[in-house]
Formats: structure tokens, sequence, C-alpha cells
């Protein structure tokens, strides 16, 4: 898988993915405390916190901001399709979030939103902001809406794959040697850290004006992320790097004893360390070297988007946002809202469908419609069809690539 570089082999590649983080939350939660809707999720199949497989899904879709309802357009062209082939339907209910939400209700994550969230069987994200509303106050910014859904959902494992193709490797700026056959997988923390800690604000002091953050982990926070990240190991290639900053700062010296005493439960996985600065370098100068990476919110925050160009594009990679098995998953592309093109149709809509084929396989129990919108994504590359952000000569918009998948089921 990791020699053909195929759309497929990226999701073959995850199948343990949500078994794993079933595993680890239902470890904080054990199946007796869950309400019975929770147990069904949570051990609906082997390898996912799915509902169980039915008829008729609801599915809550939040395009956001920017370029986010041209992308979960196309999306929804290509799993109509699916269903449609497949016999099975999907109600599709859309909600705001990010600056949507600020304009339409003054609010960036409504509690509507959340409710309605919570009450479907799985939630496809687009992208949110944009310098509209880049000078409100925190508390009104469209990515302080993003941190509550996480929060109030319990999200706390982001899953981000990049996977070099070989239909783009010639998309990346760095040479075909360093990156084929890249195939690294970054867990990223995502409900702790410098992003939640408390007290955070920006006060006068001593005449001027003082900002201040606090990074902050509970021992229970790095050892559920941990346990992740060592699960999916054990279905890949048995390595874990540890990004942290342990030389400096004591958050990450507790996390690093954390992640050291979780290996010990994994004798077959190699554990190894670096520093995140030396972990940016690495992931440029030789990729290859990772598998699985494992770090904090904010580590992981900026390592998954340098790891995602090594693919090329933003525009190829999917991911998933999951944890608490009471509840569904968040499924969303990578990329953000990318305001400067919004409206001109030549957005990719393709991490958006691959998250959708994820949302299929780990939250819906429908491998096969996963197994088709991968299918159909792979025949599209290799047929030539690009978006502006793929190539330069010879593209194809936003809504046509959408439709060009969906033909391909």
């Amino acid at each position: 898988l990791r020699e053909h570089g195929c759309v497929r082999g990226i999701m073959l590649l995850r199948l343990s993915v949500l078994a794993a983080l079933s595993a680890s939350a239902l470890s904080f939660a054990p199946p007796s405390t869950l309400p019975s809707s929770a147990r069904v999720r949570a051990h609906a199949t082997s390898v996912s916190m799915a509902v169980k497989k039915k008829d008729k899904y609801t599915i809550t879709t939040l395009p956001g901001d920017g370029i986010g309802p041209e992308i979960i357009a196309g999306a929804i062209i290509a799993c109509d399709a699916v269903a449609k082939k497949q016999g099975f339907e999907i109600e599709w209910k859309e909600a705001l979030i990010g600056g949507a939400a600020l304009d339409a209700h003054n609010d960036p994550c409504p509690d509507d939103t959340l409710k309605q969230m919570r009450a479907s069987d799985s939630c496809l994200l687009a992208a949110i902001g944009g310098p509209k509303w880049d000078k409100n106050p925190r508390e009104l910014r469209p990515e302080t809406g993003l941190l509550k859904m996480r929060k109030e959902l319990g999200l706390f494992a982001n899953l981000r794959p990049a996977t070099v193709l070989d239909q783009l490797i010639d998309a990346s700026t760095l040479k075909p040697e360093v990156v084929k056959g890249v195939d690294i997988m970054v867990v990223r923390e995502l409900t702790g850290d410098v992003y939640f800690g408390a007290p955070k604000g920006i006060e006068q002091k001593d005449g001027e004006r003082f900002g201040f953050n606090n990074m902050c982990y509970k021992e229970s926070e790095i050892r559920r992320i941990a346990k992740v990240a060592f699960d999916l190991a054990m279905k890949r290639g048995k390595k874990v790097c540890s990004v942290d900053k342990a030389n400096v700062l004591d958050v990450s010296q507790l996390w690093r004893d954390v992640v050291i005493e979780e290996s010990a439960n994994y004798p077959e996985v190699e554990l190894s360390h670096q520093y995140v600065d030396n972990a940016a370098m690495q992931l440029i100068r030789w990729p290859k070297q990772f598998d699985v990476m494992v770090t904090g919110n904010i580590f992981g925050d900026i390592l998954s988007d340098e790891a995602s160009m090594l693919v090329g594009s933003l525009g190829m990679l999917p991911s998933a946002s999951v944890g608490d098995p009471s509840g569904p998953g968040v499924f969303e592309p990578c990329h953000g809202s990318a305001p400067d093109i919004a409206g001109t149709d030549k957005a990719n809509p393709l991490a958006t469908i691959l998250s959708a084929a994820m949302m299929f396989r780990y939250d819906l129990d429908r491998p096969e419609a996963a197994d088709a919108l991968e299918s159909a994504v792979n025949k599209a590359l290799d047929d030539g069809l690009r978006t502006a952000d793929l190539a330069t000569e010879n593209t194809i918009g936003c809504k046509q690539m959408g439709e060009e998948v969906a033909k391909r089921v």
C-alpha cells in the first residue's frame, strides 16, 4: 500500500483508527455507565464508533465560511450518488458555525447547532474563519466556535494522515525521492493545551499590555491520546514518535513521562521522542522516518499542516475529530476557508469527499460506501482530473470535480 500510493490505500491503512479510539474513550467511560444509545454506538462494530447500519441516516453539515459551502456541496453530490447506488438514504441537515453563525446569531457555535449535532448520526464540517471577523473580541471569533464544539462534544483526538499519492507526487514542492512512499499519521490531542488552558487574557500590567495563556495537560488527557497513538501504531509500522518541548516546558516533561509510562503496555512498538523544532525540520529533511506522530494541540496544529504539504496540497487531506463514544464524530478537511477564492469555483472538494468516506466507514457502519467514494476519487485522479491547487493547466472547478467523482461511483 505504501508503494502504490492509492487513495484506497490511505483508508485501508486507517482501519484501526476508530477501534483505538473506542478502546481509549471507553477506558474513561465504562460501558455500564453510558446510556444505552452510547453503548450501541460504542460497540456497533469492531473498528469504529459507528451507529448500527440502517436504511436512513441523519447527517449534519456545517458549511461554515469561505469556500465551505462549495466543498460541502461537492461532497453531498458524491455522497448522494453512493447512497442511491447502494440503496440507503441520507437526510442532510445544515447548521451554522463560525462566521456564518456570528452573522446570524452573534455566537460562533450556537446551542442549537450543538443540539442538532448531538442528535445526528454524524457530522461533516467544511471550514471556518476569514478576515471579516479577525478584529472581533476573542469570544466572538469563528475559531472560538470550533474550540467550543470540540470541547462540548468530547472530540479529544484529531487524526490527520499525510500519504503521498503517486498520481500527485509532482504536486509536492519537495523532491520526489524525498516524498515518495511517505505515509504518516499525525495524532493530535484536541481538547487541552494552550488553546484551552486558563487563566488567559490581555491585561494592563506595569503600565503596558500583558498577554498570557496557559499550556496545561492532565495526566489522564495525555494517557488517553497516547493510547490512541500506540493502538494505531500496532496496526501500522509499530513506530510512534512523541513530539514535545520537554527541554524547556514542564507540561512537556509531564507529556513525555506519561507517554513513556503508557509505552510499557506496548512492548512491540518502538517509541522515540523529538523536540517540536527538530520534528518540524525532520518532516522536511526525512519524512519517511515517521509512522505515527503523537503530540499536543498546538504542536499538532502546526506539524499536521506542515506534513500536509508533503502531499502537495491541503485540498487532498481528510481528517477525523473523534473521542466521546456517546456522540457523533466530526469529519472535516484539513484546510481552511480560503476566503480569497470563495465563490470562484476554484476550491478542491476532494479532502471533504474523502472525509465523508471516513464518516461512512467509522460513524455510519457503511464501509462499502467508503470504498466506493475512495475508489471514485482515485479514478478521477487517474483520469487526469485536477483542481487549481493541484495543477496550473487543464483544471476543473469545485462543482465539476464533485460531479466527476459522483459519475465514477
